[in-house]
């Protein structure tokens, strides 16, 4: 990726590394990546992106890869993990940003619409539910219950940091190959997620996003941006039933399911990904 570059941004008391594209003065897309990802997550659309005219900003988000990894779990509570992003926003320049957020990064995308809607121009949303409505699927759709169970089992203190470090991280790499499709990650990928992970503080840190729904107070506001959200039909941790209870939340959204993808449809289906994502974000006059 040899238009990228990689700077380092203080933002809500921390410092964020975070990889960077195209012109500086263009519009402004904040990718965010969920667990067990960092920037790299967004490798396929980044450059498109750019190429659309876009300044594109990507953060290893707090906790992950090359960022700080501020110690106990109330650091990592959806207001701190919001004003990260907005830190971002004021730190380019910019007074809002088109927001994009897969699985975790996703949840904080959605928390920062709902309770900050003037920094966020336009959502696209990569598998993952907006917390209110996910909250009412589970009455509609009780079988998510167990396809959530992993975080119950996250919640343990150190357990978890334990045997994701065994045998040079093997349960890490195995989850994920398994909830995707054949190809979906190459060893060269799982080398990067490696390194990553084996950075200081990593795997506590990413855990602590999960320890910390305890503290999470789950807004239902209505979403006013708007919203497109792109599904990975086959995704083995969210059932479609929260799609389209999040989608009842917005006043102006649109939902789209992907074929032949799973949770990880921005890596295994990225030509698609990335055709859905320039109809949304590139005014139709370009």
């Amino acid at each position: 990726m040899e238009n990228v570059e990689f700077h380092y941004v203080e933002t809500n008391g921390i410092t964020l590394h975070t990889a960077q594209a195209g012109p500086e003065d263009g519009p402004l897309a904040i990718l965010l990546h969920g667990f067990p990802e960092f920037w790299y997550g967004w490798r396929h659309q980044i450059e498109p992106l750019a190429e659309a005219g876009y300044r594109v900003i990507v953060p290893d988000q707090r906790g992950y890869n090359l960022s700080d990894k501020p110690q106990g779990v109330k650091n990592y509570e959806l207001n701190q993990l919001r004003d990260d992003v907005t830190g971002l926003i004021e730190a380019s320049g910019r007074e809002k940003a088109v927001i994009f957020g897969h699985d975790w990064g996703g949840v904080v995308a959605w928390y920062l619409a709902a309770t900050k809607p003037e920094f966020v121009k336009k959502l696209l949303i990569v598998n993952v539910p907006y917390l209110g409505a996910a909250r009412k699927a589970l009455l509609r759709y009780p079988p998510q219950l167990l396809k959530s169970s992993y975080m119950l089992f996250f919640q343990i203190p150190r357990l978890p940091e334990k045997i994701f470090r065994t045998n040079d991280f093997e349960e890490m790499k195995k989850g994920i190959a398994a909830s995707g499709r054949e190809g979906a990650f190459t060893e060269e990928d799982m080398e990067h997620y490696k390194e990553a992970w084996s950075q200081e503080g990593a795997l506590t840190a990413m855990l602590n996003w999960y320890r910390a729904l305890r503290y999470a107070r789950v807004s239902e506001a209505k979403i006013k941006v708007p919203v497109r959200i792109i599904w990975g039909i086959g995704d083995s941790f969210l059932h479609p039933e929260t799609a389209k209870a999040s989608i009842d939340f917005c006043e102006n959204g649109e939902l789209i399911f992907v074929g032949q993808a799973t949770h990880w449809v921005n890596h295994e289906q990225p030509a698609i990904v990335n055709q859905l994502i320039h109809e949304f974000v590139v005014p139709k006059s370009e």
